[in-house]
């Protein structure tokens, strides 16, 4: 996760979580009283106090002098996004679950429209959405590019309609435009999952 801090007047800086040494993450659990992965969890749900806790711990490595204390950023000032890592499993997840109803382009567009809110960095996430797209259904073959059957010979059409040798009604001729299930194309269905919106 990526804590962006925007200080009250100034330009945004991002704060990469996942770039903290486990000395570093000892001195966020003590200092907030919460486990690792209730940072990483309360990082998901925009918590203040682990914000705060990632921002102070990577400030302190350029102001070692920095306390904890001393840093008291505005409650709107900060605001967590998922990296370029975890959007990629994000949307690759969301399209996976995507409903067999929904086409494409309805969830491309439910999706893009998270993108702002969620991802670090919108502009990579809308690029990883768009390779998602399914690929364009094969092409139906130009019309006359397949020689039509060859009419039977009277020899193989008298064959045809005569009883078969171990049955005494006449053979049945199996269609050729008959599909098995294994050529239908596969849907996909969409839920939701925990703590997901697709509003």
């Amino acid at each position: 996760m990526i804590v962006i801090y925007t200080p009250k007047g100034g330009e945004p800086e991002k704060y990469d979580a996942s770039s903290l040494k486990v000395s570093e993450a000892s001195i966020v659990q003590r200092t907030v009283e919460m486990k690792w992965q209730q940072i990483l969890s309360g990082l998901e749900q925009d918590d203040l106090e682990a914000m705060r806790g990632i921002v102070w711990v990577i400030k302190k490595r350029s102001q070692p002098s920095l306390r904890w204390g001393d840093f008291d950023p505005g409650v709107l000032e900060m605001t967590s996004r998922m990296d370029d890592d975890e959007i990629e499993r994000w949307i690759t997840n969301m399209v996976a679950n995507a409903d067999a109803d929904l086409e494409w382009e309805t969830i491309r567009t439910i999706i893009d429209g998270r993108l702002d809110e969620v991802a670090a960095n919108p502009e990579r996430a809308r690029a990883v959405l768009t390779a998602q797209a399914p690929s364009p259904k094969a092409e139906a073959p130009e019309e006359g590019s397949e020689s039509e059957p060859e009419a039977p010979t009277e020899t193989e059409a008298a064959g045809t309609s005569s009883p078969s040798p171990t049955s005494s009604e006449p053979g049945t001729p199996i269609s050729v435009s008959s599909r098995t299930s294994s050529t239908s194309r596969r849907t996909r269905s969409m839920t939701s999952s925990s703590g997901t919106s697709t509003t």
